[in-house]
């Protein structure tokens, strides 16, 4: 039966002889499918629809006060609504009047659906239940415009709830919040989701970080908290690194200060685990600058743990031989002071990143480490000799040729990403008074340099760049993209379609809305997230340069490429999504299509 009253009143619906027939009795009232249940006597009003999946709860079973819904089993409180099992969620409930033999009901909503869906938020990240955090992320994002307090909340579950610290989790959330500007906004629900899920994931099981005190009043300053910071990674004491981590936010350091702390630490050594360290800082700075500095406590304390356990390349056969890259390396910094004082005079006038390059990507170390030098006699600031770097090593990614083992692709992402950090970090410390001789992150432009040198093996033979035959007046289409990455390594395929439209004056914006969407609909790969994040970075920053429209164009085709060597996969966890998506439409999964 249907029945129309004013909201908020309660309503006649069935009499009580109707319920007492079936025992499970439903009603639809002002949108509302209702099941009254009449169970001991006593008559209950839930809403039917089973809020995990949206089953109707009519078909279930109720025993010694609770119902059963009979798709995934899940189990309600007659009284209350509420969920025995907390993937299934409450279902509301409504009060209920008996009148004379008729039943009453009042089906005003009780709950304001955001606010229920930020607890919910907090449920699904405890117990990592990536549908429970699609529902979450649809509704606080698409219904509330909200992008920032679900992020806000994932990040402080990871740093807290991950006794390992900072991780891939984390990392993914951060380059998937910085992804959206560049996302159509039906996308935006689903990149959140996919991050969260990411945090829940990574902290699965793990225990919980108990945070450190600081050092009592009287702390020393933060030259001296820098240098102990530093000699505590060098002995891999981790403890102790975090306590000057702590003591120094509580001395008012800000991010300048903090950020050369933490990059100086990690440049001490040389590319210590693959870079991922040195990523993961640069993650958590722009993950502060979205949520503001009352999370840096738990968020910079968070890296050190990986900073005491990395690997590094003084360990390593590749970085000691036949060349040792390390003694290398140890002579060019020992002559970074002195070459930029004599470049000071020159700043703002370099103009070599074209020559630069080619030497990045040659054979010769040696000649690679004279030039970044040369490049600083010749007045190249820190963070614009980190891009040339950070594009030469993009090329590394768009030549890779497939005839490379798959696993290759890490190698040269590697590289990428941590000089993208570089990069990153370097830009951000623009204008810092440091009280050393210079940025000691610059020290990280060399390492990147001599990741460039290792990888090139990756581009023998190298794959053929697209190139720009000109336009032709007209606007040309955004390719095909999505067929090609339903197939298996469509990579230059990939990379020639992005190439050819950007080179015919196609929208990047449009393109790079695509490739977002592209990288959502397949199952999360954590250094593919990486790498279209980090292109779109560097897309965006040479593509302000009016001579850099070339190079604009082909870290994108790098980007391409590389997401097109790891699609398509299962796409289970967009199926996740899209159920999510169909339950807030209010579609019945259960009747098929």
């Amino acid at each position: 039966m249907t029945t129309t009253v004013a909201a908020g009143a309660f309503q006649r619906i069935a009499s009580v002889d109707e319920v007492k027939e079936t025992g499970l009795h439903t009603v639809q009232v002002n949108g509302h499918v209702i099941v009254l249940v009449h169970h001991e006597d006593e008559i209950y009003a839930l809403d039917n629809r089973c809020p995990h999946m949206g089953f109707p709860l009519d078909r279930g079973s109720v025993q010694d006060g609770i119902l059963t819904c009979h798709w995934h089993h899940a189990r309600f409180d007659l009284c209350t609504g509420g969920s025995f099992d907390l993937w299934a969620d409450d279902t509301p409930n409504f009060p209920v009047e008996l009148r004379n033999g008729d039943v009453f009901v009042d089906v005003t909503p009780r709950q304001d659906p955001v606010e229920h869906q930020r607890r919910r938020l907090a449920v699904g990240l405890e117990r990592n239940l990536s549908l429970v955090v699609a529902k979450a992320a649809i509704t606080l994002v698409d219904e509330a415009g909200d992008t920032l307090s679900p992020f806000a909340a994932g990040l402080e579950f990871g740093a807290r709830y991950r006794m390992e610290g900072w991780g891939q989790g984390l990392t993914m959330l951060t380059c998937f919040q910085n992804l959206l500007p560049s996302l159509g906004a039906e996308d935006r629900a689903r990149a959140l989701a996919h991050g969260l899920a990411a945090v829940a994931s990574d902290s699965a099981g793990s225990s919980p970080r108990f945070p450190v005190t600081p050092l009592p009043d009287g702390s020393p300053d933060l030259t001296t908290l820098k240098q102990w910071f530093r000699r505590f990674i060098l002995v891999r004491d981790a403890e102790g690194a975090e306590r000057c981590i702590i003591t120094a936010l509580r001395a008012g350091a800000g991010p300048q200060e903090m950020a050369d702390i933490l990059f100086s630490a990690a440049t001490d050594f040389r590319y210590i685990d693959v870079g991922h360290p040195l990523d993961f800082t640069n993650k958590a700075f722009e993950a502060l600058d979205i949520v503001g500095w009352e999370q840096a406590e738990a968020v910079l304390t968070s890296l050190v743990p990986g900073y005491a356990s990395a690997r590094r390349m003084e360990e390593s056969n590749a970085w000691r031989n036949p060349i040792d890259l390390i003694d290398l390396l140890g002579d060019a910094r020992a002559q970074i002071p002195a070459a930029l004082a004599q470049g000071q005079g020159q700043r703002g006038r370099w103009a070599g990143r074209a020559e630069l390059v080619p030497v990045l990507l040659r054979d010769d170390p040696h000649a690679i480490a004279d030039a970044l030098l040369a490049a600083l006699r010749a007045g190249a600031g820190e963070a614009e000799l980190a891009g040339a770097v950070t594009y030469a090593a993009a090329l590394r990614i768009a030549r890779f040729h497939t005839s490379n083992e798959f696993g290759d692709w890490d190698t040269a992402l590697h590289t990428f990403t941590f000089a993208n950090a570089v990069h990153q970090g370097l830009r951000r410390l623009e204008g810092y008074e440091q009280p050393d001789e210079y940025l000691l992150l610059l020290r990280g432009v060399f390492d990147a340099a001599m990741s460039i040198y290792l990888d090139r093996f990756l581009n023998i033979p190298a794959a053929r760049l697209p190139a720009s035959n000109g336009t032709n007046g007209t606007a040309p289409s955004l390719p095909a993209l999505a067929d090609l990455l339903d197939q298996q390594q469509q990579v230059n395929e990939a990379g020639n379609a992005v190439g050819g439209y950007l080179f015919e004056d196609g929208d990047a914006a449009a393109l790079r809305a695509e490739l977002g969407a592209l990288l959502l609909r397949e199952d999360r790969n954590f250094h593919t997230i990486q790498c279209v994040e980090t292109a779109f970075r560097q897309h965006e920053l040479l593509s302000a340069e009016p001579d850099s429209q070339k190079e604009a164009v082909l870290v994108l085709v790098a980007s391409a490429r590389y997401l097109a060597a790891h699609a398509p996969t299962m796409r289970a966890q967009g199926q996740t999504f899209g159920i999510a998506r169909r339950l807030h439409r209010n579609e019945k999964l259960f009747e098929g299509e």
